[in-house]
């Protein structure tokens, strides 16, 4: 290609080959009355002095054609010894060039140098030799799968310099071979390289294979377009190419197809070939023979980190009550008052391990230590168990290339969530297990349909100092509330108080979470027929909250596997032990949800109501008044009262906004129900 064209055909959008000549969307912004070139209409060719022809069969002049891409017409000639006939060179595409010690980058010499026929990389790659900014330098395209459209062009700009590589500028990085992975699919395999001459070293030898450019260059969004093909085959080159492996690994589209290729001796494929020809094919059989599935691999380390972590775990995992040893490590780092809460969210936190996870909701006022809460409880686990946020935009979750699957998302606070569609997306990936996102995006063929699917199951956990969150996600949260009684605000100034505490050693806790991830986590519950019998259900909502029950019992036996017998099928067998243990946390929270039973701290709210308007002998009293009666501040007396206005128990005569609540009695408060069984109802001994 002539130094003319491919200055042209740098700056032209939707290009396609058609004949000997190329078709392209005219740039004029006025071309279609101002729709633009939607079918494009641009015949560019190259005349026979070397000169680019140009065409629009819409009726757009030269100068209206390229006009708008910077160019005039004289830089559609090839330059004269003056250096006259096209601009001079971009400066910043020259400074970012280093110069090379080696030959220039002709096409003949980069065939020289990966030791393959020019006529090759002409017809089978489709190379061509161009001026990069006044240097020589490989035109590479990238075509659409019909091989009809160019999506994206790179040039080969040194051999052995640095940058080897340049994207034309405004194009997306693509895979390279995208009209080649038909040949892939019948093949059953594709090799999955770095770059485009391992992949023009492979498709000489009848190879089918794939390109990423760079080894950081992966993108979880070009899963969907290696479908179809049962084995993909990774190279691993080097230090970067380990990072490369890992991106791939992080896509649950591709990664049980996936295998690592370690070449011998070589450190990568085009290596390989300038070796030794000859038995190129024969080494290249041998690698994909030998190659690793990832699934083997994955398996292998995570039955190699189980036993290290054994080591480490064993005097733990075999103790009777894990959730007593943890409440009495969770107080020499700091946390008071709350050890069932600290519990009841370490076991929901172990629940990532199951296909049903328990999310959860920490509730309470400003400053009541929510979050302090969440972050004691989450230093018992390893990093790989949560992602954390602060706060998130709309899709975050949709874009995100962090793993969703088998982790719980942590947000500090619930008023970090930016707005509906959020909630829709947090309650979708809880409910289905999954995210599936479809949505058009403008490419460089036109307007195409993009899909994103992000694999759960996923567990959310969250604070707020709302006493209701969403109303279709609530339903779909444990909620807890922590302490704001002045007992426990003194129990905190007393633990802040006090000094040379010596911190338990997690590593313990961390390492017994990662045998558990390695380790069965099936979990059979002999009495979940006779628990769905006896359990109340004066409540639709009790249909999730038995679930959550049963999520938290097999959690339970999972963390206390080492003393629970399995079946035949190799399932734990769940105890009543394990049901004991998790009603003693989760009896009133499943009661308070279907206000069956009164929160303790509503009921003695709504009582001191009473009591001040016996007392007082007035029709209402304030919220002051119930916070000096109960001896807290007024910000957390306010979210005790909001609670029980919401429940319908407490009424406020006040009607204008801004001025004090006038409280007054409303609906009586019921008496106590259970609603889950006591162990002793479902039959058979407690222990395991």
């Amino acid at each position: 290609m002539t130094q003319p064209l491919d200055r042209l055909m740098e700056r032209l959008d939707g290009i396609r080959q058609n004949g000997d000549g190329y078709v392209a969307r005219c740039p004029n912004p006025a071309h279609g009355k101002g729709r633009g070139d939607l079918n494009p209409s641009l015949s560019v060719s190259e005349g026979a002095d070397g000169r680019a022809l140009v065409k629009c069969w819409g009726g757009c002049s030269i100068e209206e054609v390229i006009g708008p891409i910077g160019l005039v017409k004289r830089d559609l000639f090839e330059r004269n010894g003056s250096g006259e006939g096209g601009p001079p060179p971009p400066p910043t595409a020259r400074s970012t060039r280093q110069p090379s010690s080696g030959p220039p980058a002709t096409l003949e010499n980069y065939a020289t140098y990966v030791r393959l026929p020019v006529a090759f990389l002409k017809g089978g790659a489709g190379l061509r030799e161009i001026s990069y900014a006044g240097e020589p330098a490989v035109r590479m395209p990238y075509l659409s799968a019909s091989g009809e459209e160019v999506l994206c062009i790179r040039f080969r700009v040194s051999l052995t310099g640095k940058p080897k590589v340049k994207t034309r500028k405004g194009d997306r990085h693509r895979l390279y071979g995208l009209w080649k992975l038909e040949e892939a699919r019948k093949a059953g395999y594709a090799w999955v390289v770095e770059g485009e001459s391992d992949c023009h070293t492979l498709w000489y030898n009848g190879e089918p294979a794939v390109g990423i450019p760079g080894a950081q260059g992966w993108k979880a969004e070009w899963a969907g377009e290696l479908e179809g093909i049962d084995r993909l085959l990774f190279v691993i080159e080097d230090g970067a190419g380990e990072a490369c492996w890992e991106r791939l690994v992080a896509s649950p589209e591709i990664r049980e197809r996936l295998y690592r290729v370690e070449l011998d001796g070589a450190k990568d494929v085009s290596e390989l070939h300038k070796r030794d020809a000859e038995v190129f094919g024969e080494e290249l059989g041998v690698a994909r023979q030998q190659a690793r599935a990832w699934l083997d691999i994955a398996e292998t380390e995570r039955e190699e980190r189980g036993r290290k972590a054994w080591g480490s775990c064993r005097e733990l995992a075999e103790s009777e009550n894990i959730l007593e040893r943890f409440g009495r490590d969770l107080e020499r780092c700091g946390l008071v008052g709350e050890t069932d809460n600290a519990k009841l969210l370490y076991l929901a936190l172990t629940s990532r391990l199951l296909d049903k996870i328990v999310s959860v909701a920490v509730k309470g006022p400003s400053s009541g230590g929510k979050s302090f809460l969440v972050q004691q409880v989450m230093g018992f686990f390893p990093e790989s168990a949560f992602c954390r946020f602060t706060a998130m935009s709309e899709k975050a979750l949709l874009y995100t290339e962090e793993p969703l699957s088998h982790r719980h998302i942590v947000l500090s606070e619930a008023a970090g969530l930016s707005g509906d569609f959020q909630d829709y997306i947090i309650r979708t990936l809880l409910s289905e297990g999954f995210l599936q996102y479809e949505f058009v995006e403008k490419t460089a063929e036109g307007m195409r349909p993009r899909r994103i699917r992000k694999e759960g199951p996923t567990g959310f956990v969250t604070t707020t100092t709302r006493d209701r969150l969403h109303a279709e996600n609530e339903t779909r949260y444990l909620s807890i509330t922590v302490g704001d009684t002045r007992e426990q605000t003194r129990r905190v100034f007393r633990a802040l108080a006090e000094e040379d505490v010596e911190r338990p050693d997690l590593s313990r806790w961390h390492d017994l979470q990662v045998w558990l991830e390695g380790s069965e986590h099936r979990v059979g519950v002999p009495f979940g027929g006779t628990l769905a019998e006896k359990m109340g259900d004066g409540a639709v909502r009790l249909r999730r909250d038995f679930s959550v029950v049963l999520s938290l019992i097999r959690a339970h036996a999972v963390l206390h596997q080492a003393t629970r017998k399995r079946d035949a099928q190799g399932r734990i067998v769940a105890t009543l032990e394990d049901y004991a243990r998790v009603r003693e946390l989760v009896a009133d929270l499943v009661a308070e949800g279907v206000e069956a039973t009164v929160p303790p701290i509503v009921r003695e709210t709504v009582e001191v109501v009473g009591a001040l308007i016996r007392d007082l002998g007035s029709e209402s009293v304030t919220n002051r008044q119930v916070a000096d009666r109960l001896g807290i501040d007024p910000a957390a007396a306010s979210r005790r009262v909001r609670a029980a206005l919401n429940r319908g128990y407490l009424d406020n005569l006040e009607e204008r906004r801004g001025r004090p609540l006038r409280l007054v009695l409303a609906e009586p408060m019921p008496e106590d129900e259970q609603v889950l069984p006591a162990p002793e109802e479902l039959g058979g001994p407690l222990s395991g």
